[in-house]
């Protein structure tokens, strides 16, 4: 037979993209409508209103969630003002894939180890307070859950922050808003004034999505909650995750009716929030037009801000370094600086659990490469058109609370017959994976000036050896980076770990979040630590590999 017509050709060229956007919706889909499918039933509605603890835990889910969006939001657009331009700034965003690589387990066990009341900041201070014994303050657990919205706001900022600094990589936007500050700047209006009423108007649709993400997250946060939330009542998501994990399969649908009464809640307060941003409009228009001229203090906002990226990179690196210290600490009395005695126990107990360490790395690997190359297939074959279009669908997975789609995900590996299988963690862990890989890959992939592609094939390339040899080893560095991304996200996931893997496989998020909650404080640490210390390996990897002046097949 002939060639196919160039008619037919061109056609499915022109709908390859839907096969990247069927792989990224349809296992989504499918987990949704399990999950939505449970937590439909009447019956579990009932007992759901009925029970004591929902309306008291859906009210603290909802207080923890937005005060930790409204604050990380806040002090995010407030570092990106203050320091924007400075070598502080620069220095910041050089650390941010550092703070991203910390897992989110991780950095709240670290965190209880230094605010808790036998914590190590406790220590610091018994010697001048005079105390004996650990004070009787709930610094972690409290009823409020203000523990959890520091640890949330501390993780969330760095994540938002990124999104900032990924704006400055399209081509032609840096140059353009610069313009825009040294236009406003001859005009006799500070910087921050100017990024208030010029930058920030031009920004803030654009950072809908993150933003979005970061609410849903923060309201059904289930693992740093575990570690530092409260337990009576516990936020909905835990109870929800609770009712999910019972023998009874009336508590299951109860729990799934939680879950899905934590998507509702989400959808309606992000969809309040819209219409309320909507209806400001002429506030917000005459407010960014009018010609007053504030009194200029960047100075003092510089200032300011730089101390308050100093600490926040300084959180970091005091918990990572008390994770160490904690993990060969034996008996430690307080208010002692010092434990009494060293051990290396808790190592051992690592090390004889490298199965664990190993299928940790083997699903991170494996997701975060599924994730790329749908990551790279959706850049390379959706219409622009369509991009935008379909993009709310690929990034559900951010935006739908985590116990819901566990709960869905789980249904359908049954469904397919995966559950407790490695095929079943690794489709689980991919399904979370792929959007962040998108995110973080999309700002440079689209950045990426055609032209180069276009001389490649004047001069007879094809189109896959224009990629191989062209257009793939200029994007080695955020290639190298969206994998890392993708690494870190799936190191973290504890709900598809622990629902699709039926309890029969566990991995170093797992492991230490049990640990934690079983008062095992040195072997958590460790555990912890070697979760934080995997991703951040890649990072330092995929740095490596994307640094200036590197040849795209190794070497100096």
């Amino acid at each position: 037979m002939g060639a196919p017509p160039r008619a037919v050709t061109g056609r499915w060229r022109a709908r390859l993209w839907l096969v990247p956007a069927t792989l990224f919706v349809a296992p989504l889909a499918a987990a949704l409508g399990w999950g939505v499918a449970d937590g439909i039933d009447a019956g579990a509605w009932s007992r759901l209103l009925a029970d004591p603890r929902f309306r008291p835990a859906l009210a603290l889910s909802l207080q923890v969630g937005a005060a930790s969006t409204a604050l990380a939001a806040a002090l995010a657009l407030a570092l990106a003002t203050a320091l924007h331009g400075t070598r502080a700034w620069g220095r910041l965003v050089h650390a941010l894939p550092a703070l991203l690589a910390v897992p989110h387990a991780a950095f709240a066990i670290g965190l209880g180890l230094l605010v808790m009341p036998s914590g190590f900041l406790a220590r610091l201070v018994a010697p001048v307070a005079g105390w004996s014994a650990p004070p009787d303050v709930a610094t972690v657990h409290d009823p409020g859950g203000w523990a959890l919205v520091a640890a949330l706001v501390l993780k969330e900022v760095p994540f938002l922050l990124w999104n900032v600094a990924a704006q400055w990589q399209r081509v032609g936007q840096a140059a353009a808003l610069e313009r825009q500050l040294q236009t406003a700047a001859a005009m006799g209006y500070a910087r921050r004034t100017a990024w208030a009423r010029v930058l920030w108007p031009q920004w803030l649709p654009t950072l809908a999505w993150p933003l979005l993400a970061v609410w849903a997250y923060s309201l059904a946060v289930v693992d740093m909650a575990l570690v530092l939330g409260p337990t009576r009542p516990p936020t909905l998501a835990v109870l929800a995750w609770q009712w999910l994990l019972d023998a009874d399969p009336a508590a299951n649908r109860q729990g799934a009716a939680a879950a899905l009464a934590l998507a509702l809640a989400m959808a309606g307060v992000a969809a309040a929030v819209a219409l309320a941003w909507r209806a400001s409009r002429p506030w917000r228009a005459s407010r960014w037009t009018r010609g007053d001229r504030p009194a200029a203090r960047d100075a003092a906002g510089r200032r300011a801000a730089g101390a308050s990226a100093a600490a926040l990179v300084s959180v970091y690196a005091a918990v990572l370094a008390l994770l160490g210290f904690v993990s060969v600490a034996g008996v430690w009395t307080f208010p002692d600086l010092a434990p009494q005695r060293w051990t290396g126990d808790a190592w051992s107990a690592v090390r004889a659990s490298a199965s664990t360490v190993g299928l940790t790395a083997a699903l991170a690997l494996a997701s975060s490469a599924a994730g790329l190359a749908l990551a790279v297939a959706w850049m390379e074959t959706t219409p622009a058109r369509w991009d935008a279009r379909a993009a709310p669908a690929v990034f559900a997975t951010l935006l739908v609370p985590g116990v819901l789609l566990a709960g869905g995900l789980y249904r359908a590996a049954l469904q397919a017959g995966v559950d407790g299988r490695f095929a079943g963690l690794w489709l689980a862990h991919t399904v979370h994976v792929a959007p962040y890989v998108l995110v973080a890959l999309a700002p440079a992939y689209r950045s990426h000036d055609p032209r180069y592609a276009q001389t490649a094939r004047a001069l007879g390339r094809g189109a896959a050896a224009t990629l191989w040899r062209v257009k793939w080893p200029m994007l080695l560095a955020p290639l190298a980076a969206a994998f890392a991304v993708g690494f870190a996200v799936s190191v973290t996931q504890y709900l598809p770990t622990q629902f699709v893997g039926a309890g029969r496989h566990a991995t170093l998020t797992t492991e230490a979040l049990t640990l934690a909650s079983g008062g095992q404080r040195d072997v958590a640490a460790a555990f912890a630590l070697v979760q934080a210390l995997l991703p951040a390996a890649v990072f330092a990897a995929a740095a490596w590999i994307g640094r200036p002046g590197r040849p795209p097949g190794g070497g100096r």
